[in-house]
């Protein structure tokens, strides 16, 4: 009953707020537009009719506020196009907009100018692409149409509050019950946040890059000046580096820049490939900016958030964690992990599974919140049953960290006719990793120097070295009988053995691994509570 009266009270305080926003005429909340987004072009289009640009980049406008532009200029002979997103409080060519509300792009002349100028608005995902020029008149007998469309238009946004407070009050209930039932599932450990259908990008990924574009359409380089390596990786060079936000030196943001040598060609792309889904998104994935192309250098850039804390390999030599900590980065691992190989978003949008195929602690990122992100995504695989078996062997299975790899891939004997087999191969590479932080946790005694998985076997592990320890002699990290002495630990050791089972099919999920961490939490909520209601009552009795 109490719980039906907290929805009754949040659903009255939404509808008293919808009106008051209504009574009141203040903004509505809108989405940033999509628009076509390219430099000054050379285009064969002859301000006449009707004409498609070439444009094939689109940019998510950064203000609500802005608007789709295409301005179409002859200079010196040569005809030039251009789209962009563009705020209409400021003048445009030195007009201010009046038909910034069209759905469609209707070129106007601009007067006055010693070029030929035409310019046009328009507010509806790129609609800036196809432009319609002044001498363009409707066919004949659609002037009826047109009116009959006017009036349903008008109709329409009359009852377009109404529309928005309804859809608001049932996305209102939706996501209020998504919470409710993550707050009572998600593990009750100080500090871990609670998950809702909405995208969360965490205080430490907002102050570090959020003035930077999710992607870069523009010729011009972003002013980045590259400070310090902070990692090398197969294919490239991570550096720190100062994204300029002002005209002084002392304003910057800091980012991660990922740097690819021309020949890591493939590389770079198929990691800004998988970066660029903007259903990717979540906050144990690291935040993407965007890509650049650094032709002058013969390099390719990935630029990222920055995570000072580094990867969790690093973290984990240098520091020594409690139980909370070990249920916050083991908690959040698999929620990355359980996003990439989802194929939904929290809120029920389609995504395509990914497998990322390369998961180890060196890329495993810390966050300042002491929470996992995901990075490093270059040998990663959109998981798309059109593909055929031929084409899953030739992914490149070869060439990952062979310390991390599961039996069937160190045995080249995965079900390619599967796509399941990719993400049980992740889940068993995630395995090790959460040995790693609970090798390093408190909570079991005695926490010795950090060493990596089968770190007593040899440094530098190939595939061939493997084999024998983990296919025949199923070798797997030690699990000393002195973690099973605290009950967290020994339960989620217990999903650990079964994340790294030598059968495929016989592991767990990632999916599986978030719902233990809050069964696992919640026991040892329980246990400590009964402790603590023992000990109190022997100490009433003395």
């Amino acid at each position: 009953m109490e719980r039906v009266m907290e929805r009754v009270a949040f659903v009255s305080v939404l509808l008293v707020c919808l009106v008051s926003v209504r009574t009141s005429e203040t903004k509505v909340f809108r989405l940033p537009q999509l628009c076509k987004f390219c430099d000054a072009e050379s285009t064969a289009c002859a301000a006449t009719g009707v004409c498609e640009t070439s444009c094939n980049i689109a940019s998510i406008c950064e203000s609500p506020d802005e608007v789709c532009v295409s301005a179409w200029r002859r200079s010196g002979g040569n005809a030039i196009i251009e789209m962009m997103c563009h705020n209409p409080a400021l003048p445009f060519y030195g007009q201010y907009l009046t038909d910034y509300n069209n759905t469609v792009c209707q070129m106007k002349q601009v007067e006055d100018t010693e070029e030929e100028v035409y310019i046009c608005s328009c507010n509806k995902e790129e609609c800036n692409d196809r432009l319609f020029f002044t001498d363009v008149s409707p066919p004949p007998g659609t002037e009826s149409s047109l009116s009959k469309r006017t009036l349903s238009l008008m109709l329409l946004v009359s009852l377009f509050p109404v529309l928005i407070a309804v859809v608001v009050l049932l996305s209102a209930f939706y996501c209020f019950h998504v919470f409710d039932q993550h707050n009572l599932n998600a593990p009750k450990t100080n500090g871990i946040q609670i998950e809702t259908c909405a995208i969360i990008v965490s205080d430490d990924d907002r102050s570090d890059s959020s003035s930077a574009n999710s992607l870069n359409h523009n010729t011009e380089l972003l002013p980045i000046q590259l400070d310090a390596i902070v990692g090398n990786g197969r294919f490239a060079e991570v550096y720190r580096a100062k994204l300029k936000q002002g005209a002084t030196d002392e304003s910057f943001q800091k980012v991660a820049v990922k740097v690819f040598p021309y020949e890591e060609y493939a590389s770079w792309k198929t990691e800004w490939e998988i970066f660029s889904d903007t259903e990717l998104r979540h906050e144990n994935v690291l935040q993407f900016l965007t890509a650049e192309d650094r032709k002058a250098e013969r390099r390719y850039w990935l630029i990222t958030a920055y995570h000072e804390r580094g990867n969790l390999q690093e973290f984990l030599t240098q520091h020594v964690i409690g139980w909370d900590e070990l249920c916050r980065l083991g908690w959040s691992l698999a929620r990355g992990v359980a996003h990439l190989h989802a194929d939904r978003t929290p809120c029920g949008r389609s995504k395509a599974p990914i497998a990322h195929r390369d998961l180890k602690s060196a890329n495993v990122l810390v966050k300042a919140d002491l929470s996992c992100c995901l990075c490093d995504f270059g040998l990663s695989l959109r998981l798309n049953n059109s593909m055929s078996p031929e084409e899953l062997a030739n992914s490149g299975q070869d060439v990952l960290s062979a310390r991390y790899m599961a039996p069937e891939v160190l045995e080249s004997r995965m079900d390619l006719e599967n796509i399941e087999s990719f993400k049980q191969a992740d889940v068993y590479s995630m395995a090790l990793v959460l040995w790693e932080i609970t090798s390093r946790c408190s909570a079991i005694g005695d926490v010795r120097e950090y060493e990596p998985p089968f770190g007593k076997l040899k440094d530098h592990l190939c595939v061939e070295s493997m084999k024998d320890d983990i296919i025949r002699d199923r070798l797997r990290p030690e699990i000393p009988s002195s973690w099973t002495n605290h009950t967290g630990v020994q339960l989620l050791c217990s999903s650990i053995e079964e994340c790294w089972d030598h059968e495929p099919e016989a592991r767990l999920t990632a999916q599986c691994i978030v719902e233990r961490f809050s069964e696992i939490s919640s026991t040892v909520i329980s246990v400590s509570s009964d402790d603590k209601s023992a000990q109190d009552s022997g100490n009433d009795e003395k």
